[in-house]
């Protein structure tokens, strides 16, 4: 695992930026595609839950209870594979992006009948990426949703209107980035599933493996992450 300068290379803008944009992907692939569930956005899975059990509408709601338990036994499998993997050569949050891509993969062959199937696989997914990348620069972030980007954005930007400091216009900024490449990357996410359907997860396959790929690079500022 390189890091450059004093951070890592899990934490870089550029990485967080890929993972967003898959992130984003995943969530309009799966309330479009697979019967308007969210992938990442287990708050929105919950009130859905809730509404359904009121209206009694029990069927729907359990397609909601397990993406919600998929995407918190991802947080486990996610610290499992940390605490587990030894192997330096190969870092865990590599083996973490491996096993994310290896699922969507199964996904794209998963028909309209496995919709419950397809929507815990993608959960546990986010699950496990959002546990696995957690930092850009240093500072707390989500690559799977956006609601504390935003809130921690603002927080930031309104930290340089009183104080005038460039550091926090500078993290005000590269918030409000990943929540662009977010939107962006649910925007490609509609519009190639309207195309490729079930098939379109293949597409944040590709972006998954382009970050698991970065992980790879060094210049002559990295030096090994201890």
């Amino acid at each position: 695992m390189w890091k450059i300068g004093n951070n890592q290379m899990s934490e870089t803008f550029r990485l967080g930026a890929v993972l967003a944009l898959a992130g984003g992907f995943l969530d309009a692939y799966t309330y479009l595609v697979r019967g308007k569930v969210f992938a990442n956005a287990e708050t929105g899975n919950m009130v859905l839950l809730g509404v359904n059990l009121l209206n009694g509408q029990w069927e729907k709601a359990l397609g909601y209870v397990a993406p919600i338990l998929a995407f918190a036994i991802g947080v486990v499998v996610a610290e499992a594979i940390k605490k587990r993997v030894q192997e330096r050569s190969l870092h865990w949050r590599q083996i973490s992006l491996l096993a994310e891509m290896v699922i969507l993969l199964v996904v794209c062959f998963l028909p309209q009948s496995m919709n419950n199937a397809a929507n815990v696989a993608v959960a546990f997914v986010c699950a496990v990426q959002v546990e696995s990348f957690r930092k850009v620069h240093g500072n707390a972030f989500a690559t799977t949703m956006c609601t504390g980007n935003l809130r921690s954005g603002t927080e930031r930007l309104w930290q340089f209107l009183q104080s005038g400091k460039r550091e926090s216009l500078t993290q005000a900024g590269r918030y409000y980035g990943i929540i662009f490449f977010f939107i962006v990357g649910a925007a490609l996410g509609s519009f190639t599933s309207g195309i490729l359907a079930e098939r379109a997860v293949f597409v944040p396959c590709l972006l998954l493996f382009a970050a698991f790929l970065m992980m790879f690079w060094n210049d002559e500022k990295q030096g090994q992450e201890l």
